[in-house]
């Protein structure tokens, strides 16, 4: 059964409302008739089923069924703090991330990145990807967007950190402490996590040192040195097999 996204204003009591491009989908590029069913998401965790009543062009009204609390979001918040990656990278990282059950994702701009938005296009980039970050959360049969955060500069950033239960930071010149290290003692009672990835070139020492400050926990991920969009990553996948609900 397909899903939509409603925003929750276009919610009222037992019907919703679906406009723009999400009701053009299902006027016509699915094709669906009154009567049919669909599932609709508010972004804030609830499910609703729910049956067509009436179809136009640029608005579909559908009286809900059912709702329930979405079984697809994980036990843990996990925001991922990445530094810009070059080409079209990061849209891979948002929609992948966004699978996996991130809850945040935190553009931000080091000392080594090389990728230079002009300011007239921040805004675009921006709508870009949180529209894959929605798109993804249809896919996966999530029900909660992932916040993505406006473009910060690193040390900006790092005000932020000060929040999690938990700050975590590979780097590859990390020798005296893995993650297993870090996440062996752990309780379940850690439940808000961030980490941040660096870029192409990687984290500078003055970067790494002031990140420390903020509480940030260097780590290493292993021998092998990973891309800045396989990083991220693998450290989730990790993360939510370790506290979250990945492997059941």
């Amino acid at each position: 059964m397909p899903r939509f996204f409603v925003p929750h204003e276009c919610i009222q009591g037992h019907s919703a409302i679906i406009k723009g491009q999400e009701a053009l989908h299902i006027y016509k590029v699915l094709r669906l008739k009154q009567g049919e069913q669909i599932w609709i998401f508010d972004g804030t965790g609830i499910d609703y089923r729910c049956e067509i009543q009436n179809i136009q062009r640029e608005n579909v009204v559908v009286r809900i069924l059912d709702r329930f609390n979405s079984c697809a979001e994980p036990p843990i918040n996990i925001t991922l703090f990445q530094s810009l990656p070059k080409f079209d990278k990061m849209d891979l990282i948002i929609q992948k991330s966004t699978e996996l059950g991130v809850t945040g994702i935190v553009p931000i701009i080091t000392e080594r990145t090389v990728v230079n938005i002009q300011e007239e296009r921040i805004q675009s980039r921006l709508k870009r990807w949180r529209r894959i970050a929605l798109e993804a959360c249809k896919q996966c049969n999530r029900s909660v967007i992932p916040h993505i955060h406006d473009i910060l500069p690193f040390k900006e950033s790092l005000k932020l950190i000060k929040s999690f239960q938990l700050s975590l930071i590979p780097w590859e010149e990390e020798n005296e402490r893995g993650l297993k290290e870090v996440l062996k003692p752990l309780e379940n009672g850690i439940k808000d996590i961030c980490f941040l990835i660096g870029p192409e070139g990687g984290f500078t020492q003055e970067e790494i040192n002031a990140a420390r400050r903020r509480g940030g926990i260097s780590v290493s991920l292993g021998p092998r040195i990973l891309r800045t969009e396989t990083a991220g990553m693998v450290l989730l996948s990790i993360l939510m097999y370790e506290l979250g609900d990945l492997g059941g």
